[in-house]
């Protein structure tokens, strides 16, 4: 059982007067290698992820000999209530992640070669439901400034509760 603060004791707003930001926008690299695979010509990865400000979705490229670069920009980052568990246990893990979907698909739903990153994600729970679909899923390092501000969320919005063992009623007692 989690404990989502409504009102948050620990770390508020009005007491620290800082105020945490709705979502970040940010930038997917994506590279190629080629493949050592009979089947398939190149293999794609996410290799980072960059913090920006803007809001421009554009793609560009670069090649460096052997290797493709795309870079995807124009994804947001949000952190929401419910999720706040997830994150908590990403931040706590021995190394702490960001998430990629990616879909190898277009816009209008025609296939492509190259996985094409949707969505961008703090939670492992949130990420591992794509998995279970067909979208690809990339674990990248979290920037500084998504640790701290997930960091910051967690602290304002979370406080864990100790798992405790339900007792079993005894069904062979009468009423």
């Amino acid at each position: 059982m989690t404990n989502v603060n409504s009102e948050s004791k620990s770390l508020n707003e009005n007491e620290l007067g800082v105020s945490l930001p709705n979502s970040f926008s940010v930038s997917v690299i994506m590279q190629s290698k080629p493949s050592k695979s009979l089947w398939v010509d190149e293999v794609w990865d996410a290799i980072g992820l960059v913090v920006f400000d803007g809001d421009k979705t554009q793609t560009k490229s670069s090649d460096q000999g052997e290797n493709k670069q795309l870079i995807y920009s124009g994804l947001n980052v949000k952190l929401f209530l419910d999720e706040c568990e997830s994150y908590y246990h990403n931040l706590m893990s021995p190394e702490p992640s960001c998430f990629i979907v990616a879909r190898e698909e277009n816009e209008d739903g025609g296939e492509t070669e190259v996985p094409i990153p949707f969505l961008v994600t703090m939670s492992f729970d949130e990420a591992h439901a794509y998995l279970e679909g067909d979208d690809i899923v990339y674990a990248v390092a979290i920037p500084p400034e998504l640790y701290q501000w997930t960091e910051a969320f967690v602290i304002q919005n979370y406080s864990a509760e100790k798992r405790t063992k339900r007792k079993r009623k005894d069904w062979r007692k009468g009423e």
